[in-house]
């Protein structure tokens, strides 16, 4: 089984609209399109661009006014999906449940569906600056092309979790990122390499670039989309498949082959989810 995605290095900006963000967006969904991807995957927070376009008085919004965008959000992209016959991985949107608010992973499936996984670990930035809530739980998704997961950027640092993702059958993960600085990108890019080696599985990740000048935690970004790939003989030495250029406004895109994460994992020059010590130490059960 082979697959093409694309990474989006989304371009952060001030707006005016809901239809400029609108077409924004299309443009790296078509241009995924002309490269024939089967999925496309956005950044984790890419939605807060909404919030430059500002109230009435000309004030940016706030983080609490961002989950009014969800229905509006939703709709466009479960329209790009179905027209454009493509898996996208609409980043992360902020949503409100029960008076909280969550950052959750959007999968919208080429029939309409609409999946969803609320982050699960929160960074001390996201509770002191937006109050954000923790994801309960981790399912992976069904799709035609096999059995994925979204983890979304400081998900990606503890190894418990994925684990529990490549138990429960995710081949490959989609990591959405928003990160500010060099320290940040580098703990999200070099944990997401632990975690396809230590799991046999592909990591795609991507995130925001640009700045948004008038919106609170967002005015600095600093990001780049890689296809990582387990360190072993059949993929590329470094264990990626393509990366992007650092903070440029770009897409990028690669195959995906399941058969090689299978072919190492019986017999790769090591095995490491295979050689897993369960007798010395509790896996994710």
């Amino acid at each position: 089984m082979k697959f093409r995605v694309s990474a989006v290095q989304y371009h952060l900006h001030t707006i005016q609209s809901f239809d400029d963000f609108a077409r924004q967006s299309e443009h790296y969904i078509r241009t995924a399109e002309e490269f024939e991807a089967d999925f496309v995957l956005f950044p984790e927070f890419f939605t807060t661009q909404l919030m430059s376009i500002g109230d009435d008085q000309g004030k940016a919004l706030t983080i609490n006014d961002l989950p009014d965008f969800t229905d509006r959000y939703r709709e466009l992209f479960q329209g790009f999906a179905k027209q454009y016959h493509m898996h996208i991985i609409g980043g992360t949107h902020v949503i409100r449940r029960e008076g909280k608010l969550y950052n959750v992973a959007h999968l919208f499936y080429p029939d309409g569906r609409i999946a969803e996984q609320a982050k699960i670990h929160i960074t001390p930035s996201e509770i002191s600056g937006w109050n954000m809530g923790a994801g309960e739980g981790l399912e992976v998704f069904e799709t035609e092309k096999g059995t994925v997961a979204m983890l979304t950027c400081y998900d990606i640092e503890f190894p418990e979790i994925v684990r529990m993702a490549k138990a429960k059958g995710a081949d490959v993960i989609f990591c959405p990122s928003c990160t500010d600085d060099r320290h940040g990108f580098h703990r999200v890019r070099y944990t997401s390499h632990a975690r396809a080696i230590e799991n046999q599985i592909y990591v795609v990740l991507t995130g925001t670039v640009g700045s948004l000048p008038t919106v609170d935690l967002m005015r600095a970004n600093f990001g780049q989309a890689a296809i990582i790939t387990p360190n072993d003989i059949p993929f590329p030495p470094q264990g990626l498949l393509a990366e992007g250029e650092l903070n440029n406004d770009m897409i990028i895109t690669a195959d995906l082959d399941l058969d090689l994460l299978y072919q190492v994992r019986e017999k790769g020059s090591v095995t490491t989810w295979r050689d897993r010590r369960t007798d010395l130490y509790p896996d994710w059960e």
